[in-house]
């Protein structure tokens, strides 16, 4: 019989996954307090503590959310449409924009005191107009909402497959305010979002939400509970998120560790996730490989550190001796514009860090590594990158399909691998990329965007009452 958990006592056991057992250690004995949760982790062996005030906090937002997703099915396209409208419209209002503006200042400069990175979680003049133009694209982006996707006739009744709203997505991801704008996308196709934004960009999150968020639900006859924002800087409250039941869609951005633990917690709890967590691309350069092609790519694709830049570059041996000069030569020019020099790695095959996902800010840092042919760059690629970008700089076009049909990745390509983005490839905002580091992707491309969050729901008609099996 299942009771209330008061107390946690040092040297208590706790069973993890079937198989293993954990110990309960002083800290955690002494942090514990009625009403806290825990969360022992099975694919991790984490034993995670669930603060009180955190779930209560959480678990409001979501209903808020909740509701407001009820609320959604009986108002029209048009209001979701004038959301976006508006927001947009705030965020272009030098006026409306100040105090975010004043808030994201004051995010970089304590980011700064602590020793973070600041190139993401900056709301530049080229985020804003790049916020402001996707929530533009999704207001002009025709509605996914109650779209009829296929018909069985029979004859004595149909079947109808209609596309409608999944429901509340709840999403955990880095210190960056354009993802915060991008992610309302999913509204488009009716459902209702809860965030729970890192603690660098909480200043900045909140002043979007006051500045423009809230102001653009109400002046849109929406409900405000159709997108929440947990104001709480605790990891804690991220595993309360995730752990919420009531979620139809649990979405997580970030590094690669934070964003599996709470994939893990997730499917615990059996909330489906989209986790969009480790990146770096792979590039191969080929025996056919034109080297001012080379070079211009792997520039290209080290201006800045995202999910999509390169992060380790394989040359085949027969060209190793002209294009390892052009691939370094190609990353100083890349890191010139910021007055530094590029870290590169040279790493021979089968190197464990060919794994490693190198994270910088303003000192490009990429790894390149000599193989023997396209055949063995691929296998390595397979073997320890996220199986996420793979890019071929090759002059043969049926060396370019072997090697689509070989390599283990969701987004291949030809050049630079800084394409992989919803609004540059796609013309959409996204919500994520995902890698296949846990498997491919059932029924979906590796773009999580607004209007790919959805349902297919059937609607029988039957014109025969005397209808039966």
């Amino acid at each position: 019989m299942s009771q209330p958990l008061h107390t946690l006592t040092a040297g208590e056991r706790i069973l993890v996954g079937g198989d293993r057992v954990l110990v309960v250690d002083d800290a955690l004995a002494a942090a514990f307090r009625p009403g806290d949760r825990v969360v022992a982790v099975h694919d991790t062996g984490d034993v995670l503590r669930i603060p009180a005030a955190e779930h209560e906090r959480v678990g409001a937002a979501v209903g808020r959310a909740a509701s407001a997703f009820e609320q959604l099915a009986a108002l029209d396209d048009d209001r979701i449409t004038s959301f976006f409208d508006d927001f947009a419209a705030l965020l272009d209002d030098d006026t409306a924009f100040a105090p975010i503006a004043a808030a994201n200042a004051a995010d970089v400069a304590s980011a700064r005191e602590r020793g973070r990175a600041v190139g993401r979680l900056t709301l530049s003049a080229t985020m804003r107009a790049d916020m402001i133009a996707g929530l533009r694209s999704w207001r002009d982006n025709p509605t996914r909402r109650r779209q009829l996707v296929g018909v069985v006739q029979h004859e004595q009744w149909r079947v109808e497959q209609w596309r409608d709203p999944l429901g509340v997505v709840g999403f955990v991801f880095e210190g960056r305010p354009n993802v915060f704008a991008d992610a309302t996308g999913v509204l488009r196709t009716g459902n209702t979002v809860v965030f729970r934004i890192g603690s660098d960009a909480l200043g900045t999150a909140r002043a979007i939400m006051a500045a423009a968020v809230v102001p653009a639900l109400r002046s849109a006859g929406l409900p405000e509970g159709a997108v929440q924002l947990v104001d709480s800087a605790a990891h804690a409250a991220g595993w309360a998120l995730f752990a919420d039941t009531r979620l139809s869609l649990a979405v997580a951005r970030g590094s690669g560790a934070a964003v599996a633990q709470l994939g893990a917690v997730a499917r615990q709890h059996g909330v489906p996730v989209s986790l969009h967590g480790t990146g770096g691309a792979w590039m191969v350069a080929a025996h056919s490989a034109p080297a001012d092609e080379f070079a211009a790519v792997v520039r290209h694709s080290l201006d800045r550190k995202v999910c999509n830049t390169l992060n380790v570059c394989c040359i085949v041996r027969s060209r190793a001796e002209e294009l390892l000069p052009v691939f370094r030569d190609a990353a100083e020019a890349a890191a010139a514009p910021r007055g530094v020099a590029p870290i590169i790695h040279e790493l021979q095959p089968d190197d464990p860090r060919l794994a490693k996902e190198w994270e910088w800010d303003d000192v490009p840092e990429v790894a390149v590594v000599v193989v023997d042919d396209v055949a063995h760059a691929v296998e390595q690629c397979n073997r320890f990158s996220p199986h996420f970008v793979a890019s071929l700089v090759s002059a043969d076009a049926d060396e370019h399909d072997a090697f689509y049909r070989a390599v283990d990745a969701p987004f291949v390509g030809n050049g630079f691998t800084r394409w992989v983005d919803g609004q540059f490839a796609l013309v959409q905002p996204e919500l994520g990329l995902s890698n296949w580091q846990g498997g491919r992707l059932f029924g979906r491309g590796g773009v999580l965007s607004g209007d790919s969050v959805h349902t297919v729901r059937l609607r029988a008609t039957v014109t025969d009452p005397q209808l039966h099996r």
